[in-house]
């Protein structure tokens, strides 16, 4: 049996290591330096190939661009968040999209049945959502491997960023990111990570 030497076992380049994970922190505050779409389609167009279930596909990532917007997205957010958002040079709301079996005769064309797979709405939402947080897992990734930070953020009400941005109802808000170059101050003290033998068991 071969056995692995270290390097080989994580065969990514220190550095690209140091960038996406080891040395990557959750931004609080962020310089003035702005986020173009062209940045956020680049980072979508590296990360889009992560794996979901049957190809489905369902993050949507609506920008937080205009200030009446933002304005209104502020009202649904928590009070230690308010002002990470009002600092950022861009917010994305990241959202599961319900109806995203409509796409996959397109995505998943080699079985025309996949859709019948997800006429139940309530078991449909639960795979949106379960599907566009694995994608929102490599989104967060992707966004550090621009060279950018990311603060993502759960303190919001979801319910009603959904009636205010989603009226339709398609859409259902997972999590808020802030994306940008770290400011001044930005990362909080590194928190203990739980090492592999606590983790990892074999059965």
């Amino acid at each position: 049996m071969t056995v692995l030497s270290a390097p080989t076992l994580t065969p990514l380049a220190p550095e690209a290591q140091d960038l996406l994970f080891r040395e990557a922190r959750t931004a609080n505050t962020f310089t003035a330096e702005p986020v173009t779409d062209a940045q956020i389609h680049a980072i979508y167009d590296l990360v889009r190939y992560g794996p979901t279930g049957a190809n489905a596909q369902p993050l949507r990532i609506v920008l937080v661009r205009s200030p009446q917007a933002r304005a209104r997205l502020l009202t649904h957010v928590s009070a230690t968040n308010a002002p990470k958002i009002t600092g950022a040079p861009l917010v994305a709301i990241l959202a599961a999209d319900t109806r995203f079996h409509d796409n996959l005769p397109r995505v998943f064309p080699h079985n025309p049945k996949a859709r019948d797979w997800y006429a139940d709405p309530a078991f449909r939402e639960s795979q949106a959502r379960f599907n566009a947080a694995i994608q929102i897992g490599y989104l967060l990734v992707g966004i550090r491997a621009a060279g950018l930070s990311a603060g993502p953020m759960g303190g919001f009400d979801a319910p009603a960023v959904d009636r205010d941005f989603f009226p339709d109802g398609r859409l259902r808000a997972q999590l808020l990111v802030n994306i940008g170059r770290p400011g001044p101050d930005p990362h909080q003290p590194r928190l203990p990570r739980l090492p592999p033998n606590e983790v990892i068991t074999t059965v």
